[in-house]
């Protein structure tokens, strides 16, 4: 008896293409001259949604270790009112 053939892992349902994604390399493991502090507010922008909320490490790419130090770093802008707590207006 004849097997029948093997489906291709790359073909999702519907014939096409599976999409798959690299995961992003930390810019702070990668840039040892990067460094997390919380007097940079401009460098610590970039990891602040436009409601004040922190973005998650899915979509900043960063690990573990510094996804940590970034949230220690905004909240202690924060306390000293280098950033805001909370954004008011339109």
């Amino acid at each position: 008896m004849a097997r029948p053939e093997e489906k291709d892992t790359d073909m999702d349902q519907d014939g096409g293409r599976k999409k798959t994604s690299r995961r992003r390399a930390c810019k702070f493991c990668t840039d040892e001259n990067l460094v997390i502090d919380y007097k940079n507010a401009g460098l610590l922008k970039y990891f602040i949604t436009d409601r004040g909320k922190l973005v998650p490490r899915r979509l900043t790419g960063n690990c573990a270790k510094h996804q940590r130090a970034i949230g220690r770093a905004v909240s202690r802008a924060r306390m000293i009112a280098l950033m805001p707590f909370a954004v008011t207006g339109k």
